[in-house]
């Protein structure tokens, strides 16, 4: 990885306003050029422009370890079933700028492939952690170009890794559904989700999908820690879920659908 040694000088809201505000609704305030600038804490793309800037915000001052939590739970899953992970070909899938391919390649696994939406991913990855992946795709996993839908099932991908992308409108569950649905059967999925979304029983909502996946025998989870993701701008802890499963068979796409 590139060392990302850069320090910004970064504000967040005032406690009092910060404790209002739901996780998708959170901004960070940077001084760049000498110019202080608000940007939303969801605003991916803005934040991936800035080398360093991710890793600043997100790891050292709001504390989130994510990353490392959900690959190396993974790790001890493969340990446990005798696997050797170089023998995996993990598809990253919201891969933002390679902090959880990087967690991937430290347990072990060899061959990983990177999708996100956005192109800023794609070209933050590229500068930061360039030789990580084996190939990168941005695009909508519901819309992709037909060469680059070609190329990713050609991988031939047997496990996915999903952290810190799920439960709010980056990835809905139709485009969840979608990637899981490139992974080979049976394969290995690793994935967090704000325990908030885990309990929601909206037919539409990730919870209800989820549930379903493992009710159908879709998934049959092998381990799942609840754990601290990271601190909210007010330093409030935001529980989730890292959960890690084995892939049964493709999940039908209209389970992601409202009746």
């Amino acid at each position: 990885m590139a060392e990302l040694d850069t320090q910004f000088e970064l504000y967040l809201p005032p406690s009092q306003a910060g404790g209002r505000l739901d996780q998708d609704e959170e901004w960070c305030e940077i001084v760049l050029d000498g110019e202080r600038e608000r940007i939303r804490l969801h605003d991916y793309a803005a934040i991936f422009n800035v080398p360093g800037l991710y890793e600043q915000l997100f790891s050292q001052k709001l504390e989130c370890d994510s990353p490392e939590i959900v690959c190396q739970l993974l790790g001890a899953e493969l340990i446990a079933a005798d696997i050797d992970p170089a023998t995996l070909k993990a598809l990253d899938f919201g891969a933002g700028n390679g902090m959880v391919g990087e967690q991937l390649a430290t347990v072990g696994v060899e061959s990983i492939v990177g999708l996100d939406l956005l192109a800023e991913a794609r070209d933050a990855a590229l500068r930061d952690r360039p030789g990580l992946y084996d190939d990168y795709y941005a695009g909508d996993v519901t819309d992709l170009d037909p060469g680059d839908r070609r190329e990713l099932e050609a991988h031939g991908c047997n496990a996915m890794t999903c952290v810190a992308a799920l439960g709010f409108s980056d990835i809905p569950p139709i485009a969840f559904a979608e990637a899981f649905n490139l992974v080979d059967s049976p394969g290995w999925i690793a994935f967090n989700l704000r325990d908030r979304f885990i309990e929601d029983d909206d037919p539409a909502g990730f919870g209800a999908f989820i549930a379903r996946m493992f009710d159908e025998d879709v998934i049959e989870e092998q381990a799942r820690v609840t754990y601290t993701h990271r601190v909210s701008v007010a330093g409030e802890p935001l529980e989730y879920s890292a959960i890690v499963a084995r892939k049964r068979a493709d999940v039908p796409l209209d389970w992601t659908r409202r009746s």
